[in-house]
Order: C-alpha cells, then sequence, then structure tokens
C-alpha cells in the first residue's frame, strides 16, 4: 500500500517492488512455498505500484497475483473516482497486467459480464469469501453467473474479514449465500469448491485437491459421531449427499478426526 492507508502500513512504488523481489528470491518454489504478488486493494495502491506489481508477474512466471476485486459497492465507486479511466474495477488491474492464470481475486461480489468474461478469457480466478461478505454486509456472490462464464472458483475464508477459518463453516455460510438468492447450493458442488475447485483456481490440481495417485496427499478425516448432534443426525442418512451436507451444516472443528499433510498425520483428535 503507498496510498489511502495509515503512514506505518505504507510503503513505496520501488520498495514494494524490491522487498516483494528479494521475497521471491528468497521462498518462492522453496518446498511446498509459492508467492503471491499482494498489492492490498486498487484504492491502497497508486498506479506506480500496480505498475511495478506487474512487472513482478511478468518477471517470474510461476508466482502468483492476489488481491480483492468488487467487495462491495461503495469500494466499487470509490475505484472509478480513483481510476477514471477505467471502465470497471477489473480494468484496474487489467490495465496493470495483473490477470494472468495464477491470478486470484477475492470476493467478485459486484461485477459485470464484461469483468467475468474477462477473467474467464485470461484464466483469472475468483475466491468466494461467504463469512466475509455476510459478516461485513458485502453483498451476495453470483456463483451461477461465474460458472456460466466458465471463471474459475474456489472457496476462501478471508482471513481478514472472515469469522472462521473452518472449511465446514465456510461451507455452510456459501449455502446461506446461495440460498438468500433463490438457489441451491448442492453439496457435491459445496466440497469441490472446498477442494478441487480451489485448487484449480491455484493451479495447483496436479498436486492438491484430490486424492489420484501421485498427488501430495493433503486431506483430512471426518468423524460422523464427533458430536451427539451428528450422531443423531448423520443415523438418518440415506446417502453420501445428505452425509455430506449434513457435516457442511452442523459440522465444526470437532469433526475433524485427523489431518493429514504430504502424506503423514499432523493433528489427530
Amino acid at each position: 500500500m503507498d496510498r489511502n492507508a495509515p503512514d506505518y502500513l505504507t510503503d513505496t512504488p520501488e520498495t514494494s517492488y524490491q522487498e516483494s523481489k528479494e521475497l521471491i528470491e528468497t521462498w518462492h518454489n522453496k518446498g511446498r512455498l509459492h508467492y503471491a504478488i499482494t498489492p492490498r486493494f486498487a484504492p491502497t495502491s497508486s498506479d506506480e505500484q500496480l505498475q511495478l506489481a506487474g512487472k513482478l508477474l511478468s518477471e517470474y512466471k510461476d508466482v502468483y497475483l492476489h488481491t480483492h476485486l468488487s467487495e462491495n459497492k461503495d469500494e466499487c465507486a470509490w475505484v472509478q473516482d480513483l481510476f477514471p479511466a477505467s471502465t470497471n474495477y477489473l480494468d484496474v488491474y487489467d490495465q496493470h497486467k495483473l490477470l494472468s492464470e495464477r491470478s486470484v481475486f477475492a470476493h467478485g461480489i459486484h461485477l459485470c459480464d464484461n469483468e467475468y468474461h474477462r477473467l474467464h478469457e485470461t484464466g483469472s480466478a475468483i475466491s468466494f469469501c461467504p463469512t466475509s461478505n455476510l459478516f461485513i454486509g458485502s453483498g451476495l456472490f453470483k456463483l451461477n453467473k461465474a460458472e456460466e462464464h466458465k471463471v474459475n472458483v474456489g472457496l476462501g475464508t478471508d482471513v481478514g474479514g472472515g469469522t472462521s477459518f473452518s472449511m465446514l463453516q465456510t461451507m455452510n455460510e456459501a449455502y446461506k449465500v446461495i440460498q438468500l438468492q433463490n438457489e441451491n447450493l448442492n453439496p457435491i458442488k459445496s466440497l469441490y469448491l472446498s477442494t478441487l475447485g480451489g485448487a484449480r483456481a491455484l493451479r495447483l490440481d496436479d498436486k492438491i485437491g484430490n486424492l489420484t495417485v501421485g498427488s501430495e496427499a493433503d486431506f483430512i478425516i471426518l468423524d460422523k459421531k464427533a458430536t451427539p448432534l451428528l450422531t443423531s443426525r448423520l443415523a438418518l442418512s440415506k446417502g453420501i449427499e445428505e452425509t455430506l451436507f449434513v457435516f457442511m451444516t452442523i459440522g465444526d472443528d470437532r469433526a475433524i478426526q485427523a489431518t493429514y499433510s504430504a502424506g503423514k498425520c499432523v493433528h489427530q483428535r
């Protein structure tokens, strides 16, 4: 951030470029680590800073770009005031060459058809962050519009504005967001958005988000008897869809029996 933020949090276009470059050289592709160039969001970056972020993205072909996009209507209006030459919010990032197959934009609630089309055209992805969107009152993510335009979507918790790190809780809130639009989020699709959908959004589906031979084997084991409520409700389940639906609506961290990372158990209850 080099503007519209407290002085103690701001940098300059040049320092943001140099320090990010040093971090990329130090940490990117070291083990399982990947680096994301991260301008806070358009209002807190000048044209110069966004241009240098685009330069970094062109210099390192396999780094990520992450920022916010169209989270709420006041923000969209602010962006238009700050960048009058842009045709829409996404166009600000597009003009600075920040759209790519490794670009992930959080929220994407208030988008027009042209923006959805451009996201698809460039292979950019959206992170759907329902707990944050509901907590802040930003709006309802239009999953059907993203799917209609074949935009990659993953489910995200939003560590700043969200209310839970639990993907089960996030799936719960995602279901409500879709219900409020008189639509239904199938539990299989919800599981997909939390796993393979997110992996595809990050272009990492050859490594994570699935259990195919050769994957990095990141997975959890769910306990169907973690709580009395889960036990009684799941006893009535008639199939995998209903079981998943129960986990995503009344499940929480207590339902995680074990967590495996790269094939090794790293947590067990």
